[in-house]
């Protein structure tokens, strides 16, 4: 049950992961200096720093289970009696000496101990599965995050070739004495405003792919780019299907195995509280006789009082936390998912509406105004506000698309399955 659950965690996000992005983000640099989505995630599981360093967790936590199921060792005693006395006893004559071997009889306890270091090796196991998953789900953040920013790179350029073809059109209108010089001074000032912002962006975009190569423990990324379609949107299942899909969540599954942990815990308790027996046997020589006989000794505490009941209660009541933090959990991760949900719609309806409505109209606009501009009939203002409406309402279109994206990895990360296959871009 178990590895079945398991398999379906790695797979479903696996594939949300290597299937969200399918086309290439144009205008940049060749294809042959760019990283997928899937070759950032498979890096990532491959070599994350974090994933190498708590791979010694496992390690350590095979050690545990070794060293639980090692019995104790037997110890050999050598005992003298009736030496070295008065009398007849003087000297060794009448001695008598037992060489003996005892054991520990733990009564179940080791296997208990096994038992108990075994689950925690399952949880180990979940803890595992859950940190490759976080890792894969931040690679794919930070993979958004740098197409998003080659995206406001291209709308950037987009800004300032515009603001050069009006620092153009206005220097006609000025020559001609049809337009005051403030107007040209305008118009150059927001040019070197546009070329600021590019700038900015660009430094951004260095830093974001930065911290993307991190993600494999690269210092000075090997890519220029990243390449994707921001446009590639979910087509998301309905809520209530998405909903039974919450038991799927690994941070679940990681309470299960801690309720396995816990339980063990519990019946180890229960079987320290019997008392080890002592048994150990051997032989005695008579020195007086000269004679030898077998001895055995069997040693059983009395238990007067159960003194692991402490512990008992400690390990019941941490399984009753283990069992209501799961019931939290899943009342919070199903409120989230509600939440988030609702986000991505609203994120999927904004993209629609930028993109089928508002920026035609305002790409249509802004012909129109440039051409009423130079024919004396609008200002440089009205001009300009229609550029900068355009401008606006293509970041926000690029705004809605990242939210998109990302709403959709929480949604994934949360139920632990794929949700949606992107679509194709108009």
């Amino acid at each position: 049950m178990w590895e079945l659950l398991t398999r379906q965690i790695g797979v479903g996000l696996f594939l949300v992961l290597f299937g969200t992005i399918v086309r290439a983000e144009s205008g940049l640099v060749g294809d042959n200096q760019a990283i997928g989505l899937n070759e950032a995630v498979a890096k990532t599981l491959a070599r994350n720093p974090a994933l190498v360093a708590f791979g010694h967790q496992r390690q350590a936590q095979d050690g545990r289970v070794l060293q639980a199921g090692l019995a104790p060792n037997p110890e050999l005693s050598f005992t003298v009696e009736n030496a070295l006395g008065t009398g007849n006893f003087s000297g060794t004559d009448g001695a008598e000496t037992t060489l003996s071997i005892a054991w520990i009889l733990e009564r179940g306890v080791r296997q208990r101990r096994i038992d108990t270091a075994r689950a925690g090796v399952s949880l180990l196991a979940v803890e595992t599965d859950i940190k490759r998953l976080d890792a894969a789900a931040e690679t794919a953040r930070w993979f958004f995050a740098s197409l998003s920013g080659q995206a406001r790179m291209v709308n950037a350029r987009e800004a300032v070739r515009l603001a050069q073809e009006t620092v153009k059109a206005v220097q006609r209108r000025v020559t001609a004495g049809r337009s005051p010089q403030a107007e040209l001074a305008r118009a150059q000032a927001e040019l070197a405003h546009m070329k600021l912002k590019q700038e900015g962006i660009e430094h951004e975009l260095v830093s974001t792919r930065r911290r993307l190569a991190a993600q494999w423990g690269e210092t000075e990324p090997q890519f220029t780019r990243v390449s994707g379609d921001l446009m590639a949107l979910p087509d998301l299942e309905l809520f209530e299907d998405l909903k039974t899909r919450i038991s799927e969540n690994p941070d679940i599954a990681r309470f299960l195995s801690k309720q396995r942990v816990d339980e063990a815990e519990l019946r180890l308790a229960r079987a320290q509280r019997k008392p080890s027996w002592r048994l150990s046997a051997g032989v005695r020589r008579l020195e007086i006789s000269d004679d030898e006989a077998l001895v055995a000794n069997i040693t059983i505490p009395l238990a007067l009082s159960d003194r692991n009941q402490g512990r008992i209660a400690e390990a019941q009541a941490n399984l009753a936390q283990t069992n209501a933090d799961a019931d939290a959990a899943r009342i919070r991760n199903e409120t989230l998912l509600f939440v988030i949900y609702q986000e991505l719609q609203h994120s999927l309806h904004r993209v629609g509406t930028f993109r089928d409505e508002v920026i035609p109209h305002l790409e249509q606009a802004l012909t129109d105004t440039r051409k009423a501009y130079e024919l004396g009939r609008y200002s440089y203002f009205e001009w300009r506000t229609v550029q900068q409406d355009l401008l606006d309402a293509r970041s926000a279109l690029l705004d809605a698309s990242v939210d998109a994206h990302q709403k959709a990895i929480e949604i994934e990360r949360l139920t632990g399955v794929r949700i949606a296959q992107p679509t194709t871009s108009p």
